[in-house]
């Protein structure tokens, strides 16, 4: 077993939603090999999917983390969920990278990039450098995952941060129309090749009452 893990913190959306995302990403039309006009590098054959072991997920932090460590990261996470509200989220349409990566996307609002910000500060001394394929789900990942992870904070966090649930890989994004809805789930989730959310490892429920 790995000495590190890859984690992330994530959104976990309502049934509604996560049955939206599953579908839409086994909508997507099916991916092609490695090197093939319009796919991202190391694509797969068999690509990335969407079901209930791979979990729709809106990213709040994503880090390599020592096994030992958990334990405290998720203490740390207890104190700084505590009084978390539920967050009302805007969908606002598909969205896409250069690399051929479809999602949903959601409206960074100052109230959820409020919260990444704080669980990205919570958990900045829990980081660490070294991750490789070792440390995800069944030590199965791209070169591509470990980098995203290993280079989350530098690249893709605080000005940076473009919240989405990722589908799967396409030319172009599903169609989706907005709509909003309401974030109660957050989870520390042990990652999975393409970056899956693959194994819930504790949840914190937001209430109103908070």
């Amino acid at each position: 077993m790995s000495d590190l893990l890859a984690l992330d913190v994530a959104i976990l959306p309502p049934p509604d939603v996560r049955d939206l995302a599953i579908g839409l990403s086994a909508s997507l039309p099916a991916p092609q090999r490695a090197g093939a006009l319009g796919t991202p590098p190391e694509a797969d054959v068999d690509g990335l999917r969407l079901d209930e072991e791979h979990l729709p997920h809106v990213t709040l932090t994503q880090q390599f983390v020592r096994t030992v460590d958990l334990d405290r990261t998720f203490e740390r996470l207890d104190d700084a969920l505590r009084g978390q509200r539920p967050l009302t989220l805007q969908v606002t349409g598909g969205g896409t990278t250069h690399a051929s990566t479809v999602w949903i996307a959601i409206e960074r609002t100052d109230a959820l990039a409020s919260l990444h910000e704080r669980l990205m500060e919570t958990l900045r001394g829990f980081e660490q450098v070294g991750g490789g394929a070792a440390a995800f789900v069944d030590g199965d990942a791209r070169t591509a995952d470990v980098v995203w992870v290993a280079g989350f904070r530098a690249k893709s966090s605080f000005l940076s941060y473009t919240p989405h649930i990722t589908l799967g890989h396409a030319r172009e994004p599903p169609r989706i129309e907005p709509f909003v809805f309401e974030a109660t789930t957050v989870a520390a989730c042990h990652l999975g090749r393409f970056c899956t959310c693959r194994r819930v490892l504790r949840e914190w429920r937001l209430s109103w009452s908070a």
